[in-house]
């Protein structure tokens, strides 16, 4: 889920990824709630108008900063081993979500899409891209073996990274890399078990 930096295109292209930045950077410091559409044009540097007639709505702006994030995002580790594949997947998680941007960015867009349906669909379309990513390693150790036929993949993604959000929003326990091997191990001996099986 880490961030890439390069997006091909004209000058639409260069206001979306700036106006886009700069609702991230905004939503990181002041959350869903003070995100206004015309700081978000002041510190893009590009006119009100622009954001208001392509966004309409702040809602709007954070559904596509979410495509943006999904389309951006690193892909997949593959080890040829189900265990260090879901590892790097943890630890991948872990690093966005502990990262001094991403981290309160996610955090606030959390918080967002349980009040706002329009941003609640766009992040459920966030991580089904991230899942559907990650999916093929659990699919590829079905094919060698190393999981049980049947094993839901997509079951398995979420084993992963859901031990992660519940640090990040609830507990408050340290996210850090073993939290993310452990996460990972759990799935994974979870999958290997028949947990996930359909």
């Amino acid at each position: 889920m880490t961030l890439g930096t390069i997006r091909p295109g004209g000058r639409t292209a260069r206001v979306r990824a700036a106006v886009l930045d700069a609702a991230a950077d905004a939503l990181a410091e002041h959350g869903f709630d003070r995100l206004d559409l015309a700081d978000v044009a002041r510190r893009a540097q590009v006119g009100k108008t622009t954001v208001y007639r392509r966004w309409g709505t702040v809602a709007g702006l954070v559904a596509d900063l979410l495509d943006d994030m999904a389309e951006q995002s690193l892909p997949r580790t593959e080890t040829g081993s189900v265990a260090a594949d879901l590892r790097a997947n943890a630890r991948l998680v872990q690093r966005t979500l502990t990262d001094p941007r991403q981290g309160p960015l996610f955090r606030a867009v959390i918080v967002a899409a349980t009040c706002d349906a329009r941003t609640a669909e766009a992040l459920r379309r966030f991580y089904a891209v991230r899942i559907a990513e990650w999916a093929p390693c659990v699919e590829q150790a079905v094919a060698r073996g190393e999981l049980p036929a049947g094993t839901d993949a997509a079951e398995v993604i979420r084993a992963v990274s859901a031990p992660l959000y519940y640090r990040l929003l609830m507990s408050g326990d340290p996210l850090d890399p073993a939290a993310a091997d452990r996460a990972a191990d759990a799935a994974v001996a979870a999958a290997r078990a028949g947990v996930f099986r359909r």
